[in-house]
């Protein structure tokens, strides 16, 4: 049971994680600020380390891939994204919309960790994922 407990974290993690990716990449597109457009690429490639990273370890727990994000899911974060900045794309609110994100995927990394049992190396992992998103936080906030 601890290893379908594992694979749970590992792929909520990923989700997250691809999900992050996928919001920067629709952002990117209506970013005019330059040293915006670089904090969020850096930002993208810590997101897509911890993807590899998590799909490194899923091996260890499953023959599978792990869960990302689907079309669906996907196409709602474009869609709300669109609406969003209709009338305003600023950094700003860019910069909001990825903290609003942001804190979320805080939020459930917090749960997470305050709430399942894990093996250590995927504990490693989600206390990774938890600090690169309260870091990026910490960034995106001087954009607002």
């Amino acid at each position: 049971m601890k290893d379908k407990n594992n694979t749970n974290i590992l792929d909520e993690l990923n989700k997250g994680a691809t999900m992050g990716m996928d919001a920067i990449k629709f952002v990117l597109e209506k970013v005019k600020d330059n040293d915006f457009e670089s904090l969020l690429k850096k930002q993208y490639e810590k997101y897509n380390e911890i993807s590899e990273d998590i799909n490194e370890l899923y091996q260890n727990y499953s023959d599978k891939d792990p869960h990302e994000t689907n079309t669906m899911t996907k196409a709602m974060t474009w869609y709300g994204i669109e609406m969003k900045t209709i009338t305003d794309s600023s950094t700003s609110k860019l910069a909001e919309l990825l903290v609003q994100g942001t804190n979320m995927g805080i939020i459930e990394g917090r749960r997470i960790l305050n709430n399942k049992e894990m093996d250590k190396d995927i504990e490693k992992i989600a206390k990774k994922y938890v600090a690169m998103q309260e870091n990026s936080l910490e960034e995106l906030k001087k954009y607002l």
